[in-house]
């Protein structure tokens, strides 16, 4: 019952199963659904396919070659503020646990 009043704090194990399921899991469900959204409504499949499209045609392959580096890039740094935000929360626990032992 103290985890459910905020007594008890979230362990560093579950912050770090958490941080897993973010990045592993995450990327790829927002994959898939995107393209299950794709294939089942006419909307999302006629919009992506005519922006895509004119997209593509706009862009010569180098500059094509450089959108593709930019959203990798922008990926991995999507990933890496992840791990950031989940190492702040870890040390955070650490600090409290610290200084609840240095009270006790």
């Amino acid at each position: 019952m103290d985890f459910l009043t905020f007594k008890r704090f979230i362990s560093t194990e579950v912050l770090i199963v958490f941080y897993y399921a973010g990045a592993l899991f995450l990327p790829v469900a927002i994959w898939f659904l995107m393209h299950w959204l794709i294939e089942k409504n006419q909307l999302f499949n006629s919009t992506y396919s005519k922006g895509k499209e004119l997209l593509w045609n706009s862009l010569n392959s180098q500059q094509r070659s450089r959108f593709i580096f930019f959203f990798v890039l922008m990926f991995f740094f999507m990933e890496l503020f992840w791990r950031m935000l989940f190492e702040f929360l870890i040390a955070y626990m650490q600090m409290r646990d610290a200084l609840l032992h240095i009270q006790l």
